[in-house]
């Protein structure tokens, strides 16, 4: 499965690195971050790094494979 995730405002580089599994993008005001994830227990891992590091997910979906 692949997914994109945007997150509210501008992610440092070394903030993403947060994120090794995942490309990422710089669009209107958000980060873009996209690429494959395992399983469902993999996006639940990867939505609590968001929170914990304080990040806000403005939308998330899974793209067509």
């Amino acid at each position: 499965m692949r997914y994109e995730i945007r997150v509210a405002g501008q992610m440092s580089e070394t903030l993403a690195k947060v994120f090794p599994e995942l490309e990422h993008v710089v669009m209107a005001g958000q980060t873009v971050l996209f690429g494959p994830v395992t399983d469902e227990a993999h996006l639940y891992g990867l939505l609590t790094r968001f929170r914990s590091l304080g990040l806000r997910v403005v939308e998330m979906r899974r793209l067509p494979e």
